[in-house]
């Protein structure tokens, strides 16, 4: 998970990571990513990306506790640059 390795590399192994995504959440902690996407020429790129990430999750620890983003509360997440409607 790029997150997890850019903080593990900048020295940052404890600081928290908001996702308001309980899949990703779920993901993560089962350190495989669960889609319905199917996997063609299309997709393909996409599925490398997760197979590189599962296997960083499955080969390196971190301690990085993952936080629910509360939506009701703080409002849309940033990263979503307003992609949710």
């Amino acid at each position: 998970m790029p997150s997890y390795a850019l903080l593990k590399q900048k020295g940052l192994d404890a600081m928290p990571i908001y996702s308001d995504s309980v899949n990703a959440q779920l993901w993560v902690k089962r350190k495989k990513c669960k889609t319905t996407l199917e996997r063609n020429e299309k997709s393909e790129a996409l599925f490398q990306l997760i197979e590189r990430a599962e296997k960083w999750l499955r080969e390196n620890s971190y301690q990085n506790p993952i936080i629910k983003w509360p939506t009701e509360e703080w409002g849309e997440i940033p990263a979503d640059f307003g992609r949710k409607h």
